[in-house]
């Protein structure tokens, strides 16, 4: 699979700009939770002020039910904001407050600008990594591989030859991903299989594409391909 260049890019808060978060702009969030399906809801928001260290947003809206989401201090959020390029830009938070200013507010941190991504036309930074993962096929075929490259948008594995999966088969995987700051995280999600390339020495290559990952795990890996590609420039 080839790899896609310059296709992500760092997002900085500025003065000015389509790029800058600011008062009035909707945010799209996403609730890490150990319940899968909560983890896939989207709410949705608008940022009523913003500041150095927070930014205060209104009660979020599920968007399929209409229905007020509550959150609590120390959830963490995935968000992401969509210019007028259509552009999408994700980043990592927490809350760390509410506020009560005409309406009830929920504080965010407001999050380094450094660890922003912006991401153009579904197209994702491929990069090669050699990560442990498990996978699961059907209810009863278990095994281990590593990997061959990342992207946040599919991955490549290399298993064993004798391991029965083909094209359009669909994986249960957790990726296990090591950060530079030694933080580890699992991360879950269902892929298909797009083709299998038999190699020369008696393992195979899976390539596949994401088809369930919730945002906020689709961001971890985003953000180890940006570490990665970051590595192998120095």
């Amino acid at each position: 699979m080839g790899r896609t260049n310059q296709v992500i890019r760092k997002v900085r808060f500025r003065r000015g700009g389509p790029e800058r978060v600011k008062i009035n702009q909707t945010l799209f969030l996403q609730v890490a939770s150990l319940d899968e399906e909560e983890s896939k809801r989207q709410y949705k928001t608008r940022i009523a002020d913003v500041s150095e260290e927070n930014v205060a947003v209104e009660l979020p809206i599920d968007e399929k039910t209409g229905r007020f989401k509550r959150l609590d201090v120390g959830d963490q959020i995935s968000a992401h904001f969509v210019t007028g390029d259509g552009v999408k830009n994700f980043f990592e938070t927490e809350v760390v407050g509410h506020r009560t200013d005409v309406v009830r507010l929920v504080i965010l941190r407001r999050p380094d600008p450094e660890t922003i991504t912006r991401v153009q036309r579904r197209t994702f930074l491929r990069v090669p990594a050699t990560l442990e993962i498990a996978c699961r096929l059907g209810d009863h075929l278990q095994f281990l591989a590593v990997t061959e490259d990342v992207s946040g948008g599919g991955i490549s594995i290399v298993c064993d030859g004798h391991i029965p999966i083909k094209a359009n088969d669909s994986l249960h995987c957790w990726l296990l991903i090591h950060f530079r700051s030694g933080h580890i995280e699992h991360v879950p999600f269902k892929s298909e299989v797009i083709r299998i390339k038999p190699l020369e020495t008696g393992k195979q290559l899976a390539m596949m594409r994401f088809l369930d990952i919730a945002g906020v795990e689709q961001q971890k890996i985003i953000r180890y391909c940006f570490e990665r590609q970051f590595e192998m420039r120095k």
